[in-house]
């Protein structure tokens, strides 16, 4: 965005091929949205009411806001009607997608309860959005959108297509293929907005077993295409010490949404920790908040001003949620000790107290490594193992096999205050796909005074001296296991070979 008012400054001028640019980054960001989707997890009650209820009450204390900031006498409020108000206010009732999903990422915490519940939220947002700008559009759709009802059996067929088609560039191929072919381009076909489009056909692809592998090889894609849409903002108007002004004052919403956020989720029987990290996340302004001002704008409902305002702000609630999310464990370590104690038989299953102490072995990821841990600890060494798991659809297909596994992520520092292991427990094995996870977790299984002995994996030779330094007792390079395991695979078949004959 400042890119957009430095090139706007000196003279640059919006142009069509970067309008089609943001127009395609925002498509993908929709279809990698609906490639998460879980119906599931939208109709849970923290989702669904924590979403309707906070973006109510948002927009309720957002227009208390803009009323009052209007006793400052600014022109811009002066000449904005309460209509164009309260769309303002419904912008900014938006958390992030781009933000949450990065902070999730960077802390590999995307599948742990309070990522879910996050994701959840965002996606209800979302989804509420492109109706909203569905709606705005103004003329009825065409009477053959009801020929879009053959996505649904249609979808079967693609996923098949989608089976055949090899990894790497080909999955990215595919995966804008359908973004703008039967979802982009067959909506507005028909009347209905291209993003809506694009966000049904992801939600119908969601699921597919490679659904995780397009969702990460559209994801630089995206980004390159959102900087056009960012830059565009930007060259669409310059700020004025007004707009700037008006900007700064609305970052007193951010405390709180933030704030409403923690109360509905608490109200929810969230435990403490997953309410706050949860209330973080999302407390910062949205990119929607600007795709929406900007069709506003488009359909002279606001002010252009109000845009660049808007943008100002976003850019600020971002800097603010940057600052937050990256303290999180000192603001959980100095709030959670404040706050009323929770009754442990009355809070979120997923918040409740854990017990391992079944088990003398326990496997933290349970993923082709882990099973394979899990499996020989058992039947070669007679342990009773437990695994534990962060991916709930994973949990419940190995719990139908009869693994006993217990859905938790071992990298929540809440995870180590809610389990309990006794002395029954004398072996963990860190078996995650990310070395940072197994780092974290060892750290926290060190800080719960933990007696037993740790085993880990890891890839690369400094990432082993990363799991030793914190006291790993044995650590797996995965290339160097891998080789030695396939030599002597190799050596066994050449063993059973009759000598040649003289």
């Amino acid at each position: 965005m400042a890119a957009g008012f430095v090139l706007n400054g000196i003279g640059v001028e919006q142009f069509d091929a970067l309008t089609t640019l943001a127009d395609l980054g925002v498509t993908l960001l929709l279809f990698g949205i609906g490639l998460k989707l879980d119906v599931r997890s939208l109709i849970k009650r923290e989702v669904w009411l924590t979403s309707a209820a906070h973006m109510g009450l948002t927009v309720v204390i957002g227009l208390g806001l803009l009323a009052a900031v209007n006793l400052l006498s600014l022109p811009l409020l002066a000449r904005t009607d309460f209509g164009a108000l309260v769309l303002i206010a419904f912008a900014l009732s938006f958390s992030s997608t781009v933000f949450v999903v990065k902070v999730l990422s960077d802390r590999s915490e995307s599948q742990s309860h309070y990522g879910r519940v996050a994701i959840g939220v965002l996606i209800m947002q979302d989804i509420a959005a492109v109706v909203f700008l569905t709606a705005l559009k103004g003329s009825p759709p065409s009477p053959w959108a009801l020929a879009l009802l053959l996505l649904i059996p249609g979808a079967w067929v693609i996923r098949k297509v989608w089976d055949m088609v090899p990894h790497g560039e080909m999955q990215a191929l595919f995966g804008i293929v359908m973004a703008l072919v039967p979802g982009y381009a067959a909506f507005e076909l028909v009347g209905l907005k291209g993003d809506l489009g694009a966000l049904i056909v992801g939600a119908l692809l969601a699921g597919h077993p490679a659904a995780g592998e397009l969702s990460k090889s559209l994801f630089t894609i995206k980004e390159l295409l959102l900087v056009g849409f960012f830059i565009s903002i930007g060259l669409g108007a310059m700020p004025t010490g007004e707009s700037i002004v008006i900007a700064i004052l609305l970052m007193v919403l951010i405390p709180i949404k933030t704030a409403s956020y923690f109360f509905l989720l608490a109200w929810q029987r969230l435990g403490h920790r997953s309410a706050i990290l949860t209330s973080l996340a999302l407390g910062n302004f949205s990119e929607f908040a600007l795709i929406v001002a900007a069709v506003g704008v488009e359909g002279g409902l606001i002010d252009e001003q109000w845009l660049v305002v808007l943008s100002v702000a976003v850019a600020l609630s971002f800097v603010i949620s940057a600052i937050t999310n990256r303290t999180e464990s000192k603001i959980v370590s100095v709030l959670v000790p404040r706050l009323p104690m929770q009754d442990a038989t009355t809070l979120h299953p997923e918040d409740r107290p854990i017990d391992l102490s079944r088990g003398n072995a326990v496997v933290l990821g349970m993923g082709r490594i882990g099973r394979a841990a899990y499996h020989q600890l058992e039947e070669e060494y007679g342990q009773r193992v437990v695994g534990v798991e962060n991916n709930i659809n994973r949990v419940q297909e190995l719990v139908a096999y009869g693994l006993d596994v217990q859905e938790a992520d071992a990298t929540d520092a809440a995870f180590w205050e809610r389990v309990s292991m006794a002395n029954n427990v004398r072996l963990v094995v860190l078996a995650m796909p990310f070395h940072g996870s197994n780092l974290a977790a060892l750290r926290n299984l060190r800080d719960s005074d933990f007696a037993g002995r740790v085993a880990a994996v890891a890839q690369y030779d400094d990432e082993v001296a990363d799991v030793k330094a914190p006291g790993a007792d044995s650590v797996l390079q995965l290339y160097s296991g891998a080789g030695i395991q396939l030599a002597d695979e190799a050596f066994e078949v050449i063993a059973q070979d009759k000598p040649p004959s003289l």
